[in-house]
């Protein structure tokens, strides 16, 4: 039984090894997905600022315009990758928590199994005592 138990904590401890690994990797999809909208945010900012100067530029406008419309692009993949990474997240999950009730399932049946033991062995001490008893009073 020990031997099923250890293998089992065994296959949780990877699964949730697995799961901090994922988790990891969605940190930092996240962290990357702040840093394009910051820069979203920034060429925002430049390019009002270069529409409201008094020597308009065409060339830049159309850089920044560019500049933005590719950043939007890679915040919509960004997401999309964000979103693929919390579903395999969220079926990982799943596999942890199963494999934690199983785990949880041996233990109990463990100590189950110990304690009848323990009652037999208690019982069979009991019945040994009596017959040694019982035996000293027949004499």
């Amino acid at each position: 039984m020990q031997v099923v138990l250890d293998l089992r904590e065994k296959e949780l401890e990877a699964k949730q090894m697995e799961m901090a690994k994922i988790l990891a990797v969605l940190n930092e999809q996240r962290g990357k997905l702040q840093t394009i909208l910051a820069n979203q945010d920034q060429n925002r900012i430049k390019l009002e600022e270069l529409c409201s100067s008094e020597s308009l530029d065409v060339t830049q406008v159309e850089s920044y315009r560019n500049y933005g419309i590719k950043l939007a692009q890679e915040a919509a993949n960004q997401q999309r990758l964000i979103t693929n990474t919390e579903v395999i997240l969220e079926k990982k999950q799943q596999e942890v928590l199963e494999a934690h009730k199983n785990v949880e399932v041996l233990k109990k049946l463990k100590e189950k199994q110990e304690k009848e033991y323990y009652q037999e062995f208690l019982n069979a001490e009991m019945k040994e005592i009596d017959d040694i008893t019982s035996s000293r009073f027949r004499l």
